[in-house]
């Protein structure tokens, strides 16, 4: 009993280390690809200058009086999870292009499970977009806006759940649309979409209408108010700056992400069977 029980646990073990492996090769071939396109880290510290600096300054001039909380502030929270969201997701574009050079059927067919090759493309995409905060975050230094210590830890320390449920979003956006043209159109403007309907910029505390239930409907709108309670917890903003019960947004992104990380596989492998 006791040789099969050791034959059993090293089995297991064995196992765990193959999908470890596969995890972290998936991971480190990610970065690699991010590091042999410039233009891609380019972009990842441009976007930060456009969205917050243009629009988001320019909302801060002109639109932020009588909000009741620090726009500035509220603004870097949401565009720190609009990033790690939106450039994760665009990452998993890279699917796209396994596919058509049918490397995305040769992952599938290796000994490792699914899940150990999603996971590892979308740890290799948030890479990116960890970078890309570092592109916000020195731009809201040239804007003035600040956040201490304790709250800039609370973010990095919920970035890889923001990952992930960015990564399991785009991983079911890639899974329903078959078509490449079509795939990187959605995997483009849907995160794109979000920053406006999930409060990234915009207060949607008063939204009502169609514009709630869209917004209610996005999945950064969950990430965005987890943070935010987080980054608020015991000030006075915290009423004015948070939607929902942090218990309940916890949930709301756990569930989210893990029916989307099953269906987005599922879709996914299932399309690379019937080629």
């Amino acid at each position: 009993m006791d040789i099969a029980v050791k034959r059993n646990m090293t089995g297991r073990m064995t196992g765990f280390v193959r999908e470890l492996n596969a995890v972290l090769t998936i991971v480190a071939r990610g970065i690699t690809l991010t590091f042999k396109s410039p233009a891609s880290l380019i972009m990842s510290l441009v976007m930060p200058v456009v969205m917050m600096y243009m629009i988001g300054g320019n909302l801060q001039q002109n639109m932020a009086g009588g909000l009741g909380f620090d726009f500035g502030q509220y603004m870097l929270v949401g565009m720190l999870v609009n990033m790690l969201f939106t450039m994760t997701s665009q990452g998993l574009s890279s699917l796209v292009e396994d596919r058509e050079t049918d490397f995305t059927q040769e992952m599938l067919i290796a000994p490792v499970s699914r899940y150990s090759i999603v996971i590892g493309t979308i740890l290799g995409s948030a890479f990116l977009a960890i970078f890309s905060c570092v592109g916000t975050l020195i731009v809201s230094l040239f804007m003035g806006i600040r956040m201490d210590a304790g709250q800039l830890l609370a973010v990095l320390g919920l970035s890889p759940l923001m990952c992930l449920a960015a990564g399991a979003f785009g991983m079911l956006l890639l899974g329903a649309v078959k078509n490449r043209k079509a795939a990187n159109m959605a995997i483009m403007i849907i995160p794109m979409a979000q920053m406006f309907l999930s409060g990234a910029i915009i207060p949607i505390t008063n939204s009502s209408g169609v514009l709630l239930v869209l917004s209610r409907l996005m999945p950064m709108t969950y990430c965005l108010d987890l943070v935010r309670a987080v980054v608020y917890a015991g000030t006075p903003e915290y009423g004015a700056v948070v939607l929902f019960n942090p218990a309940v947004t916890l949930a709301a992104i756990i569930g989210l992400t893990a029916v989307f990380l099953a269906v987005g596989t599922f879709l996914v492998a299932r399309s690379e069977k019937n080629r």
